[in-house]
């Protein structure tokens, strides 16, 4: 944000301090690093100690349908740990939260012991299955979660802004017409394949560094773009973690220990759709890194496309059925050689 921006940013933190009664002596504010979109986040210390976090949009905002607050009330209502809403102010596109601390399960992750890390990712494995079986329950088209989801117009758009952003965009690759029509068929197949599958409710970015360890256990953050897809969806972005790489024995009990929890099988059908949905995940996130750095001029996210790009070229391993796409992939950037 130009430096304009910025402080008609502190001019509506301070607007709504006052306006609330929430400011004074004893008051301070701190701003936190964002995330990969326009919001702001500012932590509020009062006289007494406690602290309060504020969500600060890039504009005025409509509380009654904004989707932070719609889930958040979903998720109270699932028994999901969630920051509540406990205030706001539309027109200064300001939301006061509950503050959950600093510690992410990322952050959490340098100093545990195996042990502990096994309590926390069963605890994360837990919400997943929580989300799911609620989700069938809560459902209603009166819920904005239920109207949305991973169909294969939205599986697409974002594999099309993997090669945008990143192909074309980060690696500056140059497809001829023939190339970007041959991805164009494999990668509308991925699309194809997961949006004919059952949905259930999706957090829809469930990973370390959206989970914060918080009073011992763990509070989902990030929950703005909830919606129904795969039942694959979360548990990939937990474990296949852009951010942390965990053991392959790892994984292999946690997802044993989702269908234990489900009462499910974790066969080699599983495997496959569990391989199918990394692939679109991954390419997605890679779009996203790529975006971030070439037109919004973050680099924060470059650092994890190796560790990205890897659980790919495990996958095309290990799945034969997308050797075409990965070698179209391969001539069009190094990380896929």
């Amino acid at each position: 944000m130009n430096q304009r921006g910025a402080g008609a940013h502190r001019d509506r933190v301070a607007e709504y301090l006052a306006r609330s009664g929430l400011a004074g002596p004893g008051t301070t504010t701190v701003e936190l690093p964002g995330d990969a979109s326009d919001r702001r986040y500012v932590r509020l210390r009062l006289a007494d100690g406690t602290t309060r976090m504020l969500m600060v949009h890039s504009g005025p905002i409509d509380s009654r349908t904004l989707p932070f607050p719609t889930v958040a009330r979903l998720l109270a209502r699932m028994g999901v740990p969630a920051p509540a809403v406990l205030d706001g102010a539309d027109d200064l596109g300001i939301l006061l939260l509950d503050d959950l601390g600093d510690v992410t399960l990322l952050a959490w992750l340098e100093a545990a012991d195996a042990a502990r890390r096994d309590e926390l990712y069963r605890q994360a494995v837990d919400l997943i299955v929580r989300m799911q079986r609620r989700g069938r329950e809560l459902a209603t088209p009166a819920e904005l979660p239920f109207t949305l989801a991973f169909d294969e117009a939205r599986l697409t758009w974002e594999l099309d802004f993997f090669v945008q952003h990143f192909l074309a965009g980060l690696r500056r690759a140059r497809l001829s017409a023939a190339a970007r029509a041959a991805l164009g068929d494999e990668l509308r197949a991925v699309a194809r394949e997961l949006a004919a599958e059952p949905r259930v409710l999706c957090h829809r970015d469930y990973h370390s560094r959206n989970l914060m360890v918080h009073g011992g256990r763990l509070h989902v953050i990030d929950f703005q773009d909830a919606r129904m897809g795969p039942d694959t969806y979360d548990l990939v972005s937990l474990l296949r973690d852009c951010y942390v790489r965990h053991e392959p024995a790892f994984v292999s009990r946690m997802i044993a220990y989702y269908h234990d929890r489900l009462g499910t099988s974790a066969g080699p059908a599983y495997q496959g759709r569990f391989d199918l949905m990394s692939v679109q995940r991954h390419l997605k996130a890679l779009g996203t890194f790529g975006h971030q750095a070439t037109v919004v001029g973050n680099d924060r996210y470059l650092s994890a496309i190796p560790r990205t790009a890897g659980y790919l070229a495990e996958v095309f391993g290990r799945q034969a059925r997308f050797a075409r796409l990965h070698a179209l992939l391969a001539a069009c950037a190094p990380d896929f050689d």
